[in-house]
């Protein structure tokens, strides 16, 4: 009866055991459940919403666009830039899923056989070699909802999360969208976010066009984009590719022969082009497009109520500029300022005594220009910044430090006191460019400086120069306006104005060429005579009706109504200058230059569009005959070298200036479909060349301008027009001044001699 109440016992004590051992496993699996469910429902932390998952937040740079369709470049936190699955070359979603997640159409986000592996052989094998479990639909969770914690516990619950975060975007999205989203969020290094911003930082294309060996390395990158950058590293960089090819060779994305191939090519970084905001094209221009955006996203809200933001919302900026226009005027630029200007100012720097930039200014005053840099520094507000007093900065400033400078040999590494370097950049002179298009407005080329990281100053529209001779066609549109022709015929004698005080102010020409004798028009601007710029002013003229012209062709800054300006005394804008002689070649219709011809948010809806505002400024017979005038500049005039050293032979009409002590030079050169400004100056009066041999305009500026259009002209793609100038209707003026019969003006008119 006991053994039997035993035997009884055994079975019961067995049977609680299982049923613990079932509980127990049917506990864990509900805790699972219900950790997981937690989990989803956002109960132990941040879990993104099926909204947040329907529009996922990331920093969309806005991409400023050419009127080519080049994009030329981009303005955000982040250089991130949306692209459609369309639009990405299958190379590089081959490249992908052979490296990162061959089994990628396969799973629903969660790859079971690869986790698995990384169990067996990376967690109880100890194997490093074995690869991740990561797919890349949980890649794109990680992207898209960063980790917050990252201790050992810390990122296994993230890991938890990022399954979940997985499995929804499987179920919200097809494997398109999947690779898609990836693709524009993964970081490349270089400041390159997406695989837009990394095919034209790495290689100056579009996703579509990129090929098999560029789309290896590309991939390749996101290991390790440090390491495998093709130009810091290009070893890693070529191994690492060619271990993607090897990939793409494995799954039958190539064939052996393909991948014998392609994997000898050697990487090409030539148009390896990094998109910060002090590299890269139009940088000046970009800097300007942002300055206005950041205006315009002040007055713009989205339909949530917020207002835009330019650096985060991803919005695309038409703009007018031609990247291939853009491109030669930097290129002309670099190589004239570079290869003339500059070494020409450097060997007259060894013969000066002191080596100075600064001409007749004391060194008190140097220093106290040199202090002024010094409180427009980054180094210095920093220091500020750090609660450093004024004393502290300053001794700072003299300690040697190693820096990057500039150099027009490329940038250099060198030790230097910081304020050894505010005088070695007062050393460089500088550069402005604007073309636009006469009748639209539209600006085609914008060259804000020399350098835009060592250089920030915009000298387009910031810059107030004096702008010497180029003033004097407004002067001559004037008297013409009040009945004179380019044939008439004035004297070339010296012309006095009394001053306020009761003084005398008599302007002088540059040459005794021709004086006191009778002149036409034409050839006094050719030669840029100043006699005559007064005698028109004095007779023909006043600073009255010179103000009121200039002010309806679109110069806003201050023109004092004084008798001076008939020599160019105002301080104006390159921009200025450009939008206002373009009215010459427009039949006196001033059309004001824009930048931005529409605004589209990251999904292609327009926001707001732009068109040039427009005013009747002079007659149209008055505006061709000052353009003839300007035409004579550059045929037998000041320009004469655009004709004999630069080969242009099309129809051009321009105008040189140079100011008092060469602190300025310019050229304004005109066709009938472009007028291009060119400013060239030091960053201060004080700094410039002692003579004008490289002074003056036709040395410094014109050459700029014939190095730009030549290119320009010489492009097929391009194909410029190289025909004349309009003539208008109605115009009844002999232009042929040889069949003038030569009479002689003083009878008609008393002159104060």
């Amino acid at each position: 009866m006991a053994q039997n109440k035993e035997t009884t016992k055994k079975p019961q004590k067995t049977t609680r055991r299982y049923s613990k051992l079932w509980w127990a496993f049917a506990g864990f699996w509900v805790f699972i459940f219900l950790f997981f469910f937690a989990l989803s429902m956002g109960c132990l932390g941040f879990m993104p919403s099926f909204e947040e998952l329907e529009n996922p937040h990331s920093n969309l740079a806005s991409e400023v666009i050419s009127a080519d369709g080049e994009i030329l470049g981009f303005i955000g936190v982040e250089n991130r830039s949306n692209v459609a699955y369309d639009e990405i070359s299958p190379n590089v979603i081959n490249a992908l899923i052979a490296t990162e997640d061959v089994r990628f159409y396969d799973h629903s986000g969660i790859d079971i056989r690869s986790l698995g592996r990384v169990f067996t052989k990376t967690i109880i094998g100890r194997s490093s070699s074995s690869g991740g479990g990561s797919t890349i639909t949980q890649q794109l969770a990680k992207n898209l909802f960063p980790r917050e914690k990252k201790s050992k516990i810390g990122i296994v619950y993230s890991k938890f999360k990022e399954w979940i975060v997985a499995a929804k975007l499987e179920h919200n999205y097809s494997k398109s969208e999947i690779l898609t989203m990836y693709l524009n969020t993964v970081d490349f290094g270089s400041n390159a976010f997406g695989i837009k911003t990394a095919a034209k930082t790495f290689f100056d294309k579009a996703p579509s066009d990129l090929t098999v060996e560029e789309a290896a390395v590309l991939v390749g990158l996101l290991k390790a984009p440090s390491t495998y950058n093709p130009v810091r590293n290009p070893e890693n960089s070529l191994a690492r590719r060619n271990t993607v090819l090897s990939q793409m060779l494995k799954y039958d994305y190539l064939t052996q022969e393909e991948y014998d191939s392609i994997s000898a090519i050697p990487i090409n970084m030539n148009r390896y082009s990094p998109q910060t905001h002090n590299e890269g094209n139009a940088t000046y221009f970009r800097e300007f497009i942002r300055a206005y955006m950041k205006e315009w996203c002040k007055s713009h809200k989205k339909p949530d109520g917020e207002y835009y933001d330019v650096h985060k919302d991803g919005l695309r900026i038409y703009t007018t500029i031609d990247s291939r226009m853009q491109r030669y005027a930097e290129e002309a630029v670099a190589e004239h300022m570079g290869n003339e200007i500059q070494p020409a100012f450097e060997r007259e720097l060894k013969r000066r005594k002191n080596n100075s930039p600064f001409v007749k200014v004391s060194q008190d005053q140097i220093n106290v220009y040199l202090t002024s840099a010094m409180r427009n520094s980054d180094r210095y507000r920093n220091m500020r910044e750090e609660g450093m007093s004024e004393k502290e900065i300053r001794k700072a400033f003299d300690q040697k430090v190693r820096m990057r400078i500039f150099t027009w040999k490329g940038s250099k590494d060198t030790i230097m006191s910081p304020w050894d370097s505010l005088l070695y950049y007062k050393k460089f002179l500088n550069a402005g460019l604007m073309s636009v298009e006469p009748s639209t407005g539209h600006v085609k080329a914008y060259v804000g400086g020399i350098n835009y990281r060592y250089f920030k100053f915009d000298n387009v529209t910031q810059s107030q120069r004096q702008v010497g001779s180029t003033f004097k066609p407004y002067v001559y549109a004037c008297a013409m306006m009040n009945g004179l022709t380019p044939c008439s015929q004035v004297p070339n004698s010296e012309v006095c104005f009394e001053n306020v005080d009761g003084s005398l102010w008599c302007p002088h020409n540059s040459t005794d060429a021709r004086k006191d004798e009778m002149v036409t028009l034409k050839w006094a601007l050719a030669n840029s005579v100043n006699y005559v710029s007064a005698y028109l002013m004095k007779y023909h003229t006043n600073p009255d009706q010179v103000v009121e012209l200039v002010r309806k062709m679109g110069i806003k800054s201050d023109v004092p109504a004084v008798p001076a300006i008939c020599l160019g005394t105002p301080d104006l804008t390159v921009a200025e200058m450009v939008g206002a002689m373009a009215t010459f070649v427009n039949h006196g219709e001033h059309v004001e230059p824009i930048f931005i011809t529409r605004i589209e948010d990251n999904k292609g809806m327009v926001l707001a569009t732009f068109t040039a505002e427009r005013n009747e400024a002079l007659d149209p017979q008055t505006a061709y005959l000052t353009v003839e005038l300007m035409k004579g500049v550059v045929d037998y005039g000041t320009g004469g070298r655009l004709r004999y050293k630069y080969n242009i032979s099309y129809p051009v009409a321009g105008k040189t200036g140079t100011t008092q002590n060469n602190s300025d030079a310019w050229f304004i050169g005109m066709t009938p479909k472009l007028v291009t400004g060119v400013w060239i100056g030091g960053e201060m009066r004080s700094i410039h060349f002692n003579n004008m041999t490289y002074g003056q305009g036709a040395a410094a500026a014109l050459p700029v301008w014939g190095l730009y259009m030549k290119k320009v002209y010489d492009d097929p793609k391009i194909n410029f027009y190289k025909g004349n100038f309009d003539r208008p209707a109605n115009v009844d003026v002999e232009l042929d001044c040889s069949k003038y019969q030569q009479e002689a003006l003083q009878d008609e008119y008393e002159y104060d001699f």
